[in-house]
């Protein structure tokens, strides 16, 4: 592909990316992951509730802007403008993140390489009070990039013959914490949020597993992404997996070795975008059509643009294999 400058008399540059794919990929994935059946009974399980009263809804009336907050009525909703409207931001997709969030929490496999993952980023290893006494909250950032890695290459370069339309896949792009130490506290709803679902885990037999918060987000490249908020609760048994550390192991789909990768946060992530870049059928519903907001999220890191967005990706291109020859 060529990229320009955009000066029509310049000579363009020639990027050359060669991208090769395991021949057993489909049949790893098949292997692993969870069926469409599955997923399509148990994505009526994760509800949301009204973000002002807090009530549980069937029928959510969701925000017309940003969709991402969700009200029992008309004078719930206008209750909570005040406190909304500061972080109300436009979203192009017509479902927001709540459908893509309902897919992640409802895949036992997606949803246990992550919880993996916020066992290392939070320290829960390390601090045996923290999911009990006190509260953490992991961020998550949901980005959308095109299924093929040639047309992710072709926005990032900002390569002009890129189609208009691109099929989208949902990829996991960092974990970031809060938690007891720092200073700014967690907001009150949040702690509420925190104390009842400990509260709640306590009295069905589960007071020995952390609880804390996850909140998914999405960026845009003017760093006015939109959040969705959820309790978080990690089995003890995920504890022991996390202590034992046992590496993932990968082949080489171009020599054939076995690779061998730590395990971390990082590494779960990594995973998890692996598993669902194998999805070449949308089994797992985590496929989309592209937003122009999806697009320029990736043009912008492609042109080194100071924002949260474009700092995030290019941290996830650095550390996943995929992007090697790109960076």
């Amino acid at each position: 592909m060529s990229t320009g400058s955009g000066d029509p008399s310049a000579t363009p540059n020639v990027v050359r990316v060669v991208h090769a794919t395991h021949p057993d990929r489909d049949t790893f994935f098949h292997a692993e992951a969870v069926s469409r059946k599955f997923l399509k009974a148990n994505q009526k399980y994760v509800g949301v509730e009204c973000t002002q009263c807090r009530m549980r809804l069937d029928k959510p009336l969701k925000c017309a802007k940003c969709k991402s907050v969700w009200y029992c009525s008309k004078e719930c909703q206008k209750k909570n403008w005040s406190k909304h409207k500061p972080t109300c931001h436009e979203d192009e997709r017509s479902s927001g993140l709540l459908k893509l969030v309902q897919m992640i929490i409802t895949n036992p496999v997606i949803l246990g390489y992550l919880k993996l993952g916020v066992i290392f980023a939070c320290g829960l290893l390390d601090d045996p009070q923290i999911g009990f006494d006190t509260p953490f909250m992991a961020r998550v950032e949901i980005a959308i990039e095109p299924s093929d890695i040639l047309d992710f290459a072709g926005l990032y370069f900002n390569d002009r013959t890129t189609g208009e339309k691109l099929q989208g896949m949902v990829q996991l792009n960092a974990i970031t914490t809060w938690n007891h130490s720092m200073q700014t506290p967690l907001t009150p709803k949040r702690l509420s949020m925190w104390h009842e679902a400990r509260a709640r885990l306590n009295a069905e037999g589960f007071a020995k597993d952390p609880v804390g918060l996850i909140e998914f987000f999405g960026c845009s490249p003017a760093d006015t992404g939109n959040s969705i908020t959820a309790e978080f609760h990690i089995p003890a048994i995920m504890l022991a997996v996390a202590r034992i550390r046992k590496p993932f192991e990968y082949i080489s789909a171009i020599t054939g070795t076995l690779i061998e990768q730590p395990l971390s946060a990082v590494a779960c992530l990594e995973r998890v975008n692996l598993h669902i870049r194998a999805d070449k059928e949308n089994q797992l519903r985590l496929r989309s059509e592209m937003t122009e907001q999806d697009k320029e999220a990736i043009r912008a890191a492609g042109r080194n643009e100071d924002a949260l967005s474009s700092h995030i990706l290019k941290e996830k291109m650095g550390r996943e294999r995929l992007y090697a020859e790109l960076v």
